[in-house]
């Protein structure tokens, strides 16, 4: 099979809901704020977006899919629906045939709020009032009374991962019916085309609110709309229009009709009036989000229905063509089968593998991430992604793992410019994020303040909102992984003005851990000696163990590699010599963890012993592995090595989903291809009685109680991460080819436009598992050793630069 290079990404735009009915003089005095906080001030109504000639889609033969025999249950929508998105809105389509069903959210209505008034333990509140949860934002439904199960036949539904197009195909008493769902962020709309050549559709479309909205329609201008404002203030609005040049549309009280159409065009947007400007409470005072949801629906509803996809198709294509991957060729009898049925049929023992469909689980992650990251806010547990109001965890940003992995996919696999969002959100939040901690951190019930007295810089807790709020509890070290997580993102795309816009959020995390950290004694090995260390003050290694341990190895880890990549980037900005020699000093003072006498595992704590679970689903100890740099496997003692090899294993291979996808990354790194292969697996098996795996949809599902289960999306983008993990190793000056190849991808195989840190992409090709070509592309990276078979290259390469090697 030829994979074709991947072509450049094009830059997403920068604008919200909002931006195309922020009034002039609004604008300017928003700018202020944002450019202070180096976010995109709103602008005027935005452009007509580029409609390109022609039709940009990937031929049908060519595209990835996943393929279906009957539509979603409406009881089982978070499990059998498919996903569309434009990066804000997300809708989950159930494509039924005589009810269409389109569950809408909008990734900023939010309750909830700034939340920052501690209970008596000195901790945040965690719930639904004053913390808030993501909410839907809509449902919309088209009727057809006629298309009842006994006059459908030949259907098959079908989610084009390569063109973002959902459809559904039967023929209805005979004659063809065609259907198509998907986001565009070019019109900012959500859009549902029926095509019955034939004729004959007649039916209802219905619009409602899912908090009690009263939906008013208009006849003049065929549409139907709500406007309404949550308990925090925040408000929101939805619009519907819908148009046909062959069948009438027309209006009724309680939403719109068609009949005897042809073709039928259905255009939906809403949105709220969040901005991202603490200096607003978050919200945007000239926004009228009910004008701006008709305006959408109108102005994309005039153009050709052609012209709309095309669009759409070809904004999708610019992002998901950036990677190819083939994994190898599966059967034809795997190829024959649905996608469901293929998931069943690679559980069971002794299955072949199906190499197709793991790369397309793969590519179904960047699907994802495409459909719910642009230039919004980022995603939480499950996307812009909800079948109800009430989300576990309010569906917020888990900060000891689960944001985290989400972001951990983009750049590796050619989506840099959807990692956006997740700096945007940071930046956004971060002055609500400091002013909080200056007030709240060192309140004396708080049980893990600063035993200093002092306090600087920000800290969160474990749960985050979009309105600067924490709940939970304290997390004193999520500010590090979250400032190195951005600052990784800098080393793939080695972008300086990404840098400088991130630079404040590294300090001000530093600066906190100044404040925090204390000294103790240990008895060094090495010497025999005793000496001061600097450790962590009372803290929790997430999410286990006891609530009061300092110089936790989690903490300790994280606060080393802040300190380190504070270091580079006061170097590469040519800022704070003076500091970046403090922190070099406290750096160098920190406590690092032991192997344990006792059990032979790297320590979690500053104890041989373990205080928590043996099989834990948090990886927490293994931090400075990965996503870490400290410990690496070419570079680090054996005995060393071993207490991570030993923890691993000990942690088990059978957990949630994100737990196996932090595994499988982790058995990357130490090079065991089959054990990081088992893992991948088991998180393909199918999800059945509320079991973890993937469900129908290849959604992550994640069971809660014997008798329930939950979407959460973070392994979606965490197993993926681990499977290109396995074909690419790097780290600032190091990049190692095929370092986990397992023997079921290793017969023949291409991949296209993997990130590499320190500023490269690389493409791969292989044949019976030996490397025989790598394309390295510099997009800021200057020199790197390139490994593989144990072969090592240097290469020098300038910014746009590329070079073949062979092996």
């Amino acid at each position: 099979m030829t994979v074709p290079h991947p072509a450049t990404p094009q830059p997403t735009s920068r604008r919200s809901f909002l931006s195309a009915t922020a009034a002039v003089a609004a604008v300017a005095g928003a700018a202020s704020s944002l450019a202070a906080l180096g976010l995109p001030a709103f602008t005027a109504a935005a452009a007509e977006p580029h409609r390109p000639s022609g039709d940009p889609r990937t031929p049908d033969g060519e595209a990835l899919k996943l393929w279906y025999t009957a539509p979603a249950a409406q009881d089982a929508m978070i499990q059998q629906a498919l996903p569309v998105g434009n990066g804000r809105l997300g809708a989950l389509v159930g494509n039924d045939p005589g009810r269409e069903a389109l569950y809408i959210t909008d990734s900023t209505l939010w309750t909830g709020g700034l939340n920052d008034v501690l209970d008596s333990d000195g901790q945040f509140p965690y719930e639904r009032v004053e913390f808030g949860s993501l909410t839907q934002l809509a449902h919309l439904t088209v009727e057809l009374p006629d298309h009842t199960a006994d006059t459908i036949t030949g259907y098959r539904r079908t989610l084009d991962l390569s063109n973002g197009l959902v459809t559904a195909e039967y023929r209805h008493r005979g004659a063809a019916h065609r259907r198509e769902v998907y986001a565009s962020h070019p019109d900012d709309v959500v859009v549902l085309r029926m095509i019955q050549p034939g004729g004959g559709l007649t039916g209802s479309i219905t619009l409602a609110g899912t908090h009690g909205e009263t939906p008013l329609t208009d006849a003049a201008e065929s549409t139907s709309s709500f406007a309404a404002a949550l308990g925090n203030g925040l408000r929101y609005a939805a619009a519907v229009t819908a148009v046909s040049r062959t069948g009438r549309v027309a209006t009724t009280a309680t939403g719109l009709t068609f009949t005897d159409c042809v073709d039928l065009l259905i255009v939906f947007s809403g949105g709220t009036d969040y901005a991202p400007d603490p200096a607003r409470g978050y919200r945007d005072p000239a926004a009228d989000p009910r004008a701006l949801a008709l305006s959408k629906v109108h102005t994309a509803a005039r153009h050709d229905p052609a012209a709309l996809r095309a669009t759409h198709v070809a904004d999708h294509r610019r992002l998901f063509d950036t990677q190819h991957v083939s994994l190898g060729t599966s059967t034809g009898e795997q190829r024959a089968a649905d996608t469901w049925t293929r998931l069943q049929a690679r559980a069971k023992e002794g299955a072949a593998p199906d190499p197709e469909l793991e790369a397309g689980y793969l590519q179904f992650g960047r699907y994802l991430m495409i459909a719910g990251s642009r230039d919004s806010v980022p995603m939480g547990l499950q996307g812009p992604w909800l079948d109800g109001n009430d989300p576990d965890w309010m569906g917020d940003y888990h900060t000891d793992i689960n944001v985290q992995m989400n972001y951990w996919m983009a750049d590796r696999t050619g989506l840099s410019a959807c990692f956006d969002a997740f700096t945007d959100y940071c930046l956004a939040q971060l002055p609500s994020w400091t002013d909080t901690t200056r007030r709240l951190y060192n309140d004396p019930r708080n049980r893990f303040r600063n035993s200093s007295g002092k306090v600087a810089g920000w800290a969160i807790a474990f749960s985050t909102n979009i309105h600067g709020g924490s709940g939970w509890w304290w997390h004193p070290a999520a500010n590090a992984w979250i400032a190195n997580t951005l600052f990784e993102h800098w080393e793939y795309t080695q972008d300086t003005a990404t840098l400088a816009r991130i630079y404040p959020l590294l300090k001000g995390a530093c600066q906190f851990w100044e404040t925090r950290l204390i000294t103790t004694t240990i008895n060094d090995p090495a010497t025999g000696q005793d000496r001061e260390v600097l450790v962590d003050d009372k803290d929790w290694s997430p999410e286990q163990g006891p609530q009061d341990s300092v110089g936790n190895t989690y903490s300790q880890e994280l606060v080393w590699a802040l300190f380190s990549n504070f270091h580079t980037a006061s170097l590469a900005l040519g800022k704070d010599a003076a500091y970046r020699r403090t922190l070099d000093g406290l750096r160098e003072r920190l406590y690092l963890p032991r192997v344990s006498p006792t059990s032979g595992w790297l320590e979690e704590w500053m104890s041989p012993d373990n205080l928590g679970e043996e099989q834990h689903r948090h990886l927490s100890p293994l931090i400075g592995f990965f996503p870490g740099d400290r410990i690496t496997l070419d570079s680090s003692p054996s005995d060393l090595l071993s207490g991570v090899r030993a923890l691993l294993a000990a942690r088990g291979m059978d957990s949630y989903g994100w737990a196996n996808a932090w595994r499988a990354l982790c058995w990357a790194r130490l090079k065991d291809a089959e054990r990081a292969y088992q893992l991948v697996t088991t998180n393909l098996r199918p999800s059945t009685d509320n079991s973890n795996g993937s469900a129908m949809n290849l959604f992550d599902i994640y069971q809660v109680e014997d008798d329930r289960s939950i979407f959460q999306i973070d392994a979606n983008f965490g197993t993926p991460s681990a499977m290109v993990e396995m074909l690419l190793y790097s780290r600032p000056g190091r990049i190692e080819l095929l370092p986990a190849l397992p023997a079921a991808w290793a017969r023949q195989g291409r991949i296209t436009g993997i990130g590499a840190r320190g500023g490269f992409t690389v493409d791969l090709a292989w044949r019976k598992g030996r490397l025989t070509e790598a394309v390295i592309r510099s997009v800021g990276g200057r020199t790197t050793k390139v490994i593989a078979h144990g072969v090592t290259r240097t290469l020098r390469l300038h910014p746009g630069e590329a070079a073949t090697l062979h092996w």
